[in-house]
């Protein structure tokens, strides 16, 4: 694996301090969501930085980001839903051979996965029975393979310009299909406590 670069922007400095990815959670979570109010945005690591909030895709890529400056792969999971849900990315990392999941979200379930998955459809599945929409509906369909931002160099971490590529070749990247044939009609909704568990969210302004 190639070193990190040596970039001088002083955004980057807080990498330091983050050696660990239960660190870059706590950071990820100490800044806003970006509710992309001026219009959607794809932000590089450093432009996140600069505006001080995140969307899930931004939040994982700049974990990526501090995973890759302390030596680690920078790695995304894409988790891909109905058409009529939002998908949703995590970092992965590893430790002694077990996955766990950094999450950028305001909501209460689809957050951090501790490293105890032995395979990345382990912890994959660990978000499909609480990945359910409003009417308790499931909504996971699908996971990526594991993916690499190395591909792209050292462009994407102080890019100025939004990522739109790399989100759509997340989203074209080799993905595994959940449900079998016909599984989907054998679905039990979430039941209305789950649902009103489910609402709990979390806004940092």
């Amino acid at each position: 694996m190639r070193n990190f670069p040596d970039l001088q922007h002083k955004e980057f400095a807080v990498f330091k301090k983050l050696k660990s990815p239960d660190k870059i959670q706590s950071f990820l979570e100490s800044i806003s969501i970006n509710f992309e109010t001026g219009g959607e945005t794809c932000h590089s690591p450093l432009m996140t930085l600069k505006h001080k909030e995140a969307h899930c895709m931004e939040g994982a890529m700049l974990a990526a980001a501090v995973l890759w400056r302390h030596g680690e792969w920078p790695l995304l999971l894409d988790l891909k839903s109905t058409d009529n849900d939002d998908d949703h990315v995590v970092t992965l990392f590893r430790y002694k051979n077990r996955w766990g999941a950094i999450s950028k979200t305001n909501h209460a379930v689809l957050r951090w996965r501790d490293p105890v998955y032995k395979t990345v459809r382990e912890l994959a599945m660990s978000y499909f029975n609480e990945y359910f929409l409003d009417n308790g509906q499931k909504t996971l369909r699908s996971f990526s393979a594991p993916f690499s931002l190395l591909r792209y160099g050292k462009s994407w971490l102080a890019a100025e310009e939004n990522l739109w590529h790399i989100a759509a070749d997340l989203d074209d990247s080799p993905h595994f299909n959940i449900l079998g044939n016909g599984a989907v009609w054998r679905l039990r909704r979430a039941d209305p406590l789950e649902v009103e568990a489910g609402k709990l969210t979390q806004w940092i302004m």
